[in-house]
Formats: structure tokens, sequence, C-alpha cells
């Protein structure tokens, strides 16, 4: 009879663990196998860089599977937009690389916690962003709304991630506690500042940055960098050729620098006072634009281009389709000028050997179909980026005598291999020999 007693409280004990109810007291992290993974594609600082970085995403559904979305890390004091919530972690992994491959989001991570208000300050409940590539630990997650990078614009190409938007905010640089190898492709779209159209309520002067070409005065597209002159910080990057509104840099000599770096030009810059904007053949107009001529030369023997705006596959020799625009820049100044001979520098993040994905035979100089591949030195990966540049221009009538290739892999970085800033050592670099 006791045994059966004994056996009795025994079955009731075990139910009621299995049964009971979480308490309500306080916020709790759920079980490991319940918390949700979702695939992060941006994150930002501010509400409405979020808010308009999402409504560009959902313009790109055919690259998406599911609806883009974003909500506060509360522990990161970030927005982040993310495109699957889901609590397979295998299946938000094979998502995020789906999506650093296939589509304009190279950046693509996984973040591994809740989102929205739960668990703020708790360490207890703190989320792991995690690199879906290598599946460790993301250190730290950097804001592209604060970031501070030069002579990088926004491409005008209709395959561009935000070419629908009067916005530039783009997805934060995701920095890994693990060094990179050949390729750290985190050659993902820059990130830059917002413009400020006329329209959009933000107090300020109007500007309107005249670029056209020196030889025939014909209008060259291109963007403006503005620099708080005192501080030395960028105030943000705006397009030329269109009125824009520009804030008070609100510093004690109110004078700022403007900077246009288009590809394939000398770097022009003017230093103006920002209540009185004064200078060489600086003018108003009749909408009361205060008009900054750039007037743009050509580079020349010597000179030294980089092109920030070609992106590659990861580890592949391969363009991303958001290149096409910077490389047909390049086409275009061959053509314009039959006595240009350049040499092209190839540079990778880090000097390790693995995967490199080649163009093949299958001529897609902007997509992996076709591809094969193999392995390789850091020096071979960028040697095979430099050729894929010059095979394009080859295809579309430059004489291939007129080009050199130059294959460094890592040898020449302009940051740290770890830095958040890494992802700009992936580069080639345009070298005029002769003009």
């Amino acid at each position: 009879m006791k045994t059966l007693f004994f056996a009795l409280v025994g079955i009731f004990l075990t139910n009621s663990v299995l049964f009971a109810r979480p308490s309500k007291c306080c916020n709790q992290q759920p079980a490991f196998d319940a918390i949700p993974n979702y695939v992060v594609i941006g994150a930002f600082a501010v509400h409405k860089n979020a808010t308009r970085f999402t409504l560009n995403a959902n313009r790109l559904s055919n690259q998406l599977k599911g609806k883009a979305e974003y909500q506060l890390n509360a522990n990161r004091n970030l927005y982040y937009v993310y495109v699957l919530v889901t609590p397979d972690r295998e299946e938000a992994l094979n998502e995020a690389n789906r999506l650093r491959s296939e589509s304009q989001f190279s950046d693509t991570w996984v973040y591994h916690g809740a989102l929205g208000n739960l668990g703020e300050g708790d360490p207890s409940t703190l989320g792991v962003d995690i690199n879906p590539e290598t599946e460790k630990k993301i250190e730290s997650v950097s804001p592209s709304d604060n970031a501070s990078v030069s002579n990088q614009s926004i491409l005008n190409d209709t395959e561009n991630l935000l070419s629908s938007s009067n916005t530039n905010a783009l997805p934060a640089t995701v920095t890994t506690g693990t060094g990179a190898g050949v390729n750290d492709s985190a050659a993902g779209a820059p990130a830059s500042t917002e413009n400020s159209t006329l329209d959009d309520g933000v107090e300020g002067k109007r500007f309107l940055f005249s670029l056209y070409r020196a030889v025939d005065n014909a209008k060259v597209e291109g963007d403006v960098d503005v620099i708080n002159t005192e501080r030395a910080k960028k105030v943000g990057t705006y397009k030329g050729n269109t009125p824009v509104k520009i804030s008070s840099p609100g510093s004690k000599t109110n004078e700022v620098t403007f900077v246009c770096e288009v590809f394939g030009y000398r770097k022009v810059q003017h230093s103006v006072n920002y209540n009185e904007p004064a200078g060489e053949n600086i003018s108003v107009d009749a909408e009361q634009n205060v008009v900054v001529p750039f007037e743009l030369v050509r580079l020349q023997k010597g000179d030294i281009a980089v092109m920030y705006n070609v992106y590659f596959f990861k580890d592949a020799g391969v363009m991303r389709p958001e290149s096409r625009f910077e490389v047909n820049s390049l086409l275009d100044m061959l053509k314009e000028n039959p006595n240009y001979k350049i040499k092209l520098h190839g540079h990778t993040n880090g000097g390790a050997a693995g995967k490199i994905i080649s163009m093949g035979e299958s001529k897609n100089f902007f997509s992996l179909t076709g591809t094969k591949e193999s392995m390789g030195s850091a020096k071979k990966l960028s040697e095979e980026r430099t050729n894929v540049i010059k095979e394009y221009l080859i295809a579309n009538g430059i004489d291939p005598s007129r080009m050199q290739l130059k294959a460094w892999g890592g040898k020449r970085p302009l940051h740290d291999k770890h830095s958040t800033r890494a992802q700009e050592n992936v580069r080639v670099e345009v070298e005029i020999l002769e003009d």
C-alpha cells in the first residue's frame, strides 16, 4: 500500500512540474530551443532610417522570402531590420547565407534572442549576433547612420538597394570576433548619411552642386560630401545637379567643406562660410539656391583612383550587380580617352588561402550562374577580381593591350583586418600609366 501511495505522489509531483505555468512576475528568457532567430539585414540608431530602409527592402520582394520588418534591440539600442524570424537556427543560417550570396544584402547576419523591450538591461536575456558563414559570435554591430565613410556614393543603378528612395541609409557593418580569410567580402554597400530634400521639413540652406566636365561642360553624375571643417566631421552626402537642403554645421566658424570625388576625375573641394557662402563662381540662382560649381578634370598620368563602388560576391572574382555603374564609368573614361593605358591593382582583406569562385567560361560578370570553384591564395583571388574587370572592358571594345594587372592579395590593407572598416580593404584601384 505504501508503495502505491508513493507512486501516486511521484506521478502527482511530475505532472505538477510538467504543467506548471511560468510566473508572470518578471521577464523570463524562454527555453533555449524556443528562442527566436532573426535574419537581420540592417541595424539603425535612428528610427526614421529603420523605417525607410524597411520600406526600400520590401521593394526588393523578389530577393526576399519574407516581408521586411523592424524591432528595437533594447540591449544594443538599435533598430534591427529583419526578413525572417524562426525557432529553427539552421533555417535562419541558411537564409542569411542565401541573402549574402544572391541578393543586395551581402552583410546579412542572424540574431539569436528576443527583440523588443524584453530583457532590457538584464544580462541573462542578452541575445547573440551570429555570422552565418562562420557561425561565430559577432562582437559588435555599428549602425550605418552613425558611420563616417568618405568618398562613398550611392549608386543610381536600378538594381541598387536604395535606388527608389530619397534616403542613403544603409545596413550596419558587422564585426566578427574572428579573423577574415581570403575574402572578407564584407564589401557590402558602404554606409552613408541622409540627404535632405527640399520638402522633408528640415531647416537649412538651399544648395545646388553643379558637377560638369571641364572639356565640354557636360553634366557629370555624382555626389558631394559636406564636412564640418572645424570638427572634421562629415555632415552628409548630397546628390549633384539637383537642389538640396543642408542644415547649419552649428560650429563657431560655420565653415563647411564641400568635397566631390567622382570616379575617373580628380578630386575637387571648396571651403565656404555656411552663413555667407562665397568664392570663385559661387552664385545664387533664381530659386535662391546657392550654386557651387565643380569643374571636373579627368585623371592624369600617375593618378590612382579607388573603385569604391565595385563590389564582389563572397570569395569570388565576380562583380555584384550594383557594380555596373562604376565599371561602366571606367569604360566611358577609356573610350573618351583612347590614349589612356591603365593598371588594375587588386586587394583583399587578409592573406589566408581559401575557396575561390571564378567566372569561368560563363562570361557572367555580375552573376554566380555558371561559375566554377577552386582553392587558391589571396593573391590569386585579387588577380581574379582585376581580371573580371579587364574581361568586361574587353567585351565592350577596349583593346587588352591598354590594360595591365597587379595582384597584391592582402599585402596592402587600408585598415586592420579586424577593423569595423575592414571591408574597405577589398578593393580594386586604377592607376593611369599613360594619358
